[in-house]
């Protein structure tokens, strides 16, 4: 059974909402004062399949990627670049307001750059035992296989590929696969997951694959399969090498972007804390400014990002220490010598180092965030206990995804 629907907005996960019968329905893909023909989804009573544009926003454009609306990757293509971009900076202002906070945010920066530099594509059978590899279906685990993708970096050239060719190398052990790949500096660092302890002679495969396809690293579960070469990137004048399946910013335009504009705001700190450090794409920034203390649970990460201060000459010294800062947050004595301190937490927020920096006397606090609901929540906590948010700009790395990353400045 069809039925037609008017579009009223755009809602916050990219979908079209219409308010028929009084609640709200969503419908992916279609978009602010278009009328358009859907029928339901099973099991789900509030959503629609977009099946025709009865009548088209003026705001609609062609998709550029063949496998838009199939593949669950990208949510919007279909709009045009200064609707959509008010549409993302507006989320996070929603979201603010929300949470009752009052504070001026900036025009959103477009940091999507030459495309993703990291991916994580899935292999699985599907119907008639046939292999398939590529990303997760709109709305569904269903896999739907790929041979290229517009947005990634070209660095990234390859990738699917290789991906291809390990997937099939492995399809005899008959478990779903993840093969996250890295664009390093000098080549492409890969790792599997899924596919359990493996005889030689499979990582005998794995290995020439690796050799033919001429990849940097490939790992399985982290475990070295074969090693070409260290594979590395540049942050500032550093350079790190990579811990397998090390957590990257989506773009490097992305990184650089979040990095410079937390750097505008420290000018006259001599002693900075960066909370959630990772491999150090802003600690290895900030030491040429001022001395740096940096943790994080990733003791590999933190491990690679010591290695590379010490081999980089120039910076002021970096101290990084293994630490969950989830349990183990630092404390406002611990706080004490800080003149700044910047956070950079995963989407579940920092909500208990928020906490703890909320009853400290540190000046001045750089937040970087990748969800605005979790972001706005910790910064309730700063604001009560005494904080300013005095700035906030959204970042846009994962575009063509409802996902904005940010960057708040508080003082107090």
């Amino acid at each position: 059974m069809t039925e037609t629907l008017a579009i009223d907005h755009v809602g916050h996960r990219g979908d079209g909402v219409s308010h028929a019968g009084g609640g709200a329905v969503y419908v992916p893909y279609a978009l602010a004062g278009e009328t358009v023909e859907t029928e339901p989804v099973a099991g789900h009573p509030d959503r629609r399949k977009l099946l025709r544009v009865e009548t088209a926003s003026p705001q609609r454009i062609e998709p550029f990627c063949p496998h838009f609306g199939v593949c669950g990757g990208c949510a919007i293509q279909h709009w045009q670049s200064d609707a959509y971009q008010a549409w993302k900076r507006d989320l996070v202002v929603e979201t603010l307001a929300q949470a009752g906070i009052d504070c001026a945010v900036a025009p959103l920066i477009d940091a999507h750059g030459a495309g993703r530099r990291r991916i994580t594509l899935h292999a699985r059978k599907g119907t008639h035992d046939v292999l398939k590899v590529g990303f997760s279906a709109a709305a569904s685990h269903d896999v739907i296989a790929i041979d290229h993708c517009p947005i990634l970096d070209p660095a990234l050239d390859g990738a699917i590929e290789a991906a291809w060719a390990l997937a099939e190398a492995l399809t005899l052990i008959g478990k779903p696969l993840d093969i996250q790949v890295t664009a390093a500096e000098n080549g492409l660092d890969v790792d599997v997951r899924g596919s359990g302890p493996l005889p030689p002679k499979m990582i005998g495969a794995l290995s020439l694959l690796a050799e033919k396809h001429r990849l940097a690293r490939l790992t399985r579960h982290g475990e070295l399969v074969l090693m070409r070469t260290p594979p590395t990137i540049a942050i500032g004048s550093a350079r790190v090498t990579l811990p397998p399946g090390a957590f990257l910013q989506a773009t490097a335009l992305g990184e650089q972007t979040l990095a410079e504009l937390a750097l505008s705001e420290i000018k006259r700190a001599k002693l900075i804390a960066d909370l959630f450090c990772g491999v150090g794409p802003f600690a290895l920034r900030l030491a040429t400014k001022a001395r740096v203390i940096a943790y994080d649970s990733d003791a590999p990460a933190v491990a690679a990002l010591q290695k590379a201060a010490q081999a980089t000459s120039g910076l002021k010294p970096i101290k990084a220490e293994p630490r969950d800062l989830f349990r183990r947050p630092l404390a406002p004595p611990e706080l004490l010598d800080f003149d700044a301190v910047l956070f950079d937490p995963p989407r579940q927020g920092a909500q208990a180092q928020a906490a703890q920096l909320a009853a400290s006397r540190v000046p001045l606090i750089i937040a970087v965030s990748c969800n605005a609901q979790t972001f706005a929540r910790d910064a309730k906590l700063l604001i009560d206990g005494g904080y300013r948010l005095e700035k906030l700009t959204p970042v846009d790395q994962f575009k063509y995804t409802p996902h904005v990353e940010l960057v708040a400045v508080l003082r107090k």
